[in-house]
């Protein structure tokens, strides 16, 4: 059997759907895509992050060669302008008509624009696509303010956007509060202040009437109660509505209020005609999130599926509704709503809690008997999301005090957490690809007891990977339960962890990495062992990571002691401990960066990053910045990164410890030490915390009498609060504990896991942690402290090592037998500075050179 299958849309669900349909492999299929855009699809969940550096090659999600597969063609700028069903035809703008025997539209859906005077003015703009990126980022160039009407999940993405950009920035809303759908007053009241606090002015409950020219700016907005704002630059993000006019042309029934009426295989009234995604309606709702559209397209590629084997529909997977909780994080700020998160269920209960120091907002919903969660509301700390979803979805019973599951634990202690044998089997595991912890059990017991294994046999953790340290904690508690042994292995070379090489290291007395495979290894080692392993031996010895014994085991960071960036050149930080420097320090930094036309830039962390190294420069950049005092910055190791602080009891009036004084120590102390993973501390000087110490590895916060000791919080992509290990501790005593700290956790932890994980797999947890370091329940701190003295007093700057040595500065050079540079690293200007050149500039530049043609 053939079908021919045309696609109209080819967004994120569009393109879910064609990965779906190439996974099963069905004989016969002849896909053809139309896609309006001029590219192909791309991620427009993260399309913000294009104002942060991102490029249209990083937010594609088409995969190399996808559409250079048999049966499949792709159209790009290409509208659909009428759908004739009795035909079965698509009639394209440009008057082709392409035949189909089913027809899926994935139309997504468009911004709504209020109907007001003067929305059509020139810079007047919506926030949907590339091209409006685009449009914006030209209207911003000569813009100084910017406002965005619309105060939801969209329209704070805008705000980050034009917030980036450089523009001062506002957001005007019609609702009384921000996020109106997902949080309550409460939670949008907190919202509010911390997004204030970040530069950003907010407007609830104004209702624009009209635009007109403005007389200190280009436009004015007046507003319905007589007030009007002033801005260069308007952006419409005030929601969106579903594409549905083929749908009209077309009579194939359409909701009330807009969207494409579809069944449980999401059908239209036409049995040959499916719509996924924002622009259906399922059961009178419409789902403007990505997961429910995932999951109607796989709905839709089983059904055709079996249409083209012939299979019977019963027992095909059917769309069923989508819960619509979001976790997000909105300007550095965590917001996330579960289920009912107003409390709209009869009867229902609610906990909350508030810290307005931290600005820090947490509610749950409850039944009324107390027994199950119906939803909640997060706002400024979501780690409880993944829990409280779970508990949720699988109406897990509560424990005996819900509210204990959102208030800060009694001294220093974990939360109730969800251990992995309370999830049914029914829980699902994976949102990408669908794949519950029965399934995953399932594949388990059928063989796949190994990662790669039981990714490739259900395809859980192959999209985003978010989900996998929870597969594997499934994969090895059902592989207990079977009574097979589960490897810890590292890799195929060593049949031990991590932990267990340390311990033979340090027990052994192993200095090298050859000594080491041929006492317990195998072969000739890998990409997985040899980094480990060098980071081991350089925990516990702390040679030179440059000798000629270690060199081959470092990654390519290590290996030049700078980081690697996109375009092939390297970044170089140097240290700045506390984040401290002196103005000849700062006048050094900025002539080095200017003779070797580098980027800079202030990161988080309080340094000076500069970008755009050629490798060839490296040796000559460490030297100037060595003579002027500077040391290596450590930004490319697995190590201590920084030391985050505030100005402290010096300067600051709210101050009563000297920060800055603490975190310079502490960095001094530090520097250079080798851990499984990077380490960043924070040091607060008062309860103010502005140093945001809780969300380091290591976290110092002054108080009257000393200092808590605050350990395991962590950033980035999965953040995590630190917990207090001990409080009011005079300045030695925590020196100790954080020795102690440190070196138990490069003792213990695996390969590339943060603090945070390793505590979450400590047995005990925190009490644990505590009773280690403070308490010596193992009786082994005195070790510790003596490992981390040897560590401190062998310390030497690495730059400095690497320029000295003749042997080493030989390795920095782009070719073995040139001392020219590589000439494909090519950067275009911006913003009175440097940028690597998208690939459509490289191309351009290329374009440019002239060809003579030889006669003769």
């Amino acid at each position: 059997m053939t079908m021919k299958l045309v696609v109209i849309g080819n967004g994120m669900v569009g393109h879910k759907l064609l990965e779906e349909l190439s996974a099963l492999r069905p004989l016969g299929l002849d896909i053809t895509v139309l896609c309006e855009e001029g590219r192909p699809a791309y991620d427009r969940v993260h399309l913000s992050e294009f104002f942060s550096g991102k490029s249209e090659y990083d937010l594609s999600l088409v995969t190399p060669g996808f559409f250079d597969q048999p049966g499949m063609h792709l159209r790009l700028a290409t509208r659909a302008v009428r759908i004739d069903r009795a035909i079965k035809r698509v009639t394209t703008a440009d008057g082709e008509i392409i035949p189909y025997d089913k027809l899926v539209l994935a139309m997504g859906s468009t911004p709504f624009v209020p109907s007001i005077p003067g929305n059509d003015r020139p810079g007047c703009l919506v926030y949907r696509t590339l091209d409006d990126l685009g449009a914006l980022a030209g209207w911003g160039a000569r813009s100084t303010h910017g406002v965005v009407v619309g105060g939801g999940l969209l329209g704070l993405e805008c705000a980050k956007a034009l917030r980036d950009l450089g523009l001062e920035t506002h957001v005007v809303e019609f609702a009384p509060r921000l996020m109106a759908v997902q949080v309550d007053d409460i939670g949008g009241q907190i919202l509010r202040r911390t997004i204030e606090a970040l530069g950003l002015t907010v407007h609830t409950g104004k209702n624009t009437v009209e635009i007109v020219d403005g007389e200190t700016a280009r436009h004015r907005m007046k507003f319905a109660d007589g007030g009007y704002l002033e801005t260069d630059l308007i952006v419409f993000s005030a929601g969106i509505r579903p594409r549905d006019e083929l749908a009209r042309q077309s009579e194939l029934g359409v909701g009330e209020r807009g969207g494409i009426m579809v069944d449980n295989f999401c059908r239209t009234r036409d049995r040959d005609v499916y719509a996924i995604g924002e622009c259906a309606l399922w059961g009178g709702k419409l789902f403007g999130l990505v997961a429910p559209g995932y999951e109607m397209a796989r709905v839709v590629a089983s059904h055709l599926h079996a249409l083209l084997t012939r299979k019977q529909s019963s027992g095909l997977p059917e769309f069923a509704g989508a819960d619509m909780s979001t976790k997000l994080k909105l300007m550095g700020v965590d917001v996330a709503s579960i289920g009912d998160a107003h409390g709209a269920t009869p009867g229902s209960r609610s906990y909350q809690f508030s810290d307005g120091r931290r600005q820090v907002y947490k509610k749950l919903v409850v039944s009324e008997d107390g027994k199950r969660l119906l939803g909640g509301v997060l706002v400024g700390d979501a780690a409880e999301y993944g829990t409280l979803l779970q508990m949720m979805i699988n109406g897990l019973e509560l424990p005996e005090a819900p509210e204990s599951l959102i208030l800060p634990a009694s001294g220093g202690g974990a939360a109730p957490g969800l251990a992995i044998d309370a999830l049914p089997a029914t829980a699902q595991i994976c949102s990408c690809n669908n794949v519950t912890k029965g399934q995953l059990c399932e594949a388990v017991i059928a063989g796949a007891t190994s990662i790669g294994a039981l990714q490739a046999a259900t395809r859980a953790g192959t999209t985003c990977g978010g989900c996998v340290p929870l597969v594997t904690q499934i994969m090895k508690a059902q592989m207990k339960r079977q009574g097979l042994v589960v490897n810890h292995s590292l890799c195929e070379h060593f049949a031990y962890s991590r932990q267990e090489l340390y311990h033979l290291v340090r027990v052994e007395r192993i200095r090298r990495f050859d000594d080491l495979l041929a006492r317990h290894g195998t072969g000739l080692g890998c990409d997985i062992c040899k980094p480990t392993v060098a980071s081991i031996l350089a925990s516990c010895w702390n040679e030179f990571v440059l000798q000629q014994e270690h060199v081959s085991l470092q990654d390519s960071n290590d290996y030049f002691l700078a980081n690697i960036q996109k375009d092939g050149t390297y970044s170089v930080v140097p240290r700045m401990p506390g984040g401290e420097v002196t103005p000849d320090g700062l006048i050094v930094v900025g002539q080095i960066a200017k003779k070797y036309g580098l980027y800079t830039k202030l990161t988080g962390g309080q340094r000076v990053d500069m970008f755009g190294a050629r490798l060839e420069q490296l040796p000559l950049i460490w030297e100037e910045l060595i003579a002027a005092g500077f040391e290596s910055g450590h930004a490319y190791g697995k190590s201590l990164r920084t030391v985050k602080s505030c100005v402290g009891s010096t300067w600051c009036r709210y101050g009563v410890q000297d920060s800055v004084g603490t975190a310079i120590d502490l960095e001094h102390r530090y520097k250079g030490l080798r851990s499984p993973h990077k380490l960043k501390f924070g040091v607060s000087g008062c309860a103010r915390e502005c140093a945001e110490a809780q969300g380091k590895d290591v976290g110092v916060i002054a108080t009257e009498k000393g200092w808590n000791l605050y350990v395991c919080g962590n950033g980035g992509m999965k953040p995590r609060h630190a917990e207090l290990l001990a409080g009011d501790l005079d300045t030695a005593t925590l020196i100790r504990y954080i020795d102690r700290f440190l070196m138990f956790y490069i003792r213990t932890a695996d390969r590339l896991q943060r603090t945070s994980a390793w505590r979450d797999n400590l047995e005990g947890g925190m009490d644990y942690l505590r009773d280690v370091i403070v308490n010596d329940r193992l009786g082994i701190v005195a070790e510790l402290e003596a490992e981390m003295r040897h560590v401190v007093d062998t310390y030497e700057c690495e730059w400095k090592r690497a320029v000295s040595d003749p042997a080493v500065r030989r390795r920095f050079h782009h070719f073995v037998n040139s001392d020219a540079g590589d000439e494909r690293v090519v950067f275009v200007p911006e913003r009175g500075q440097i940028r690597p050149a998208a690939p459509t500039e490289r191309r351009r530049r290329h374009e440019r050179i002239p060809v003579v043609v030889e006669t003769e």
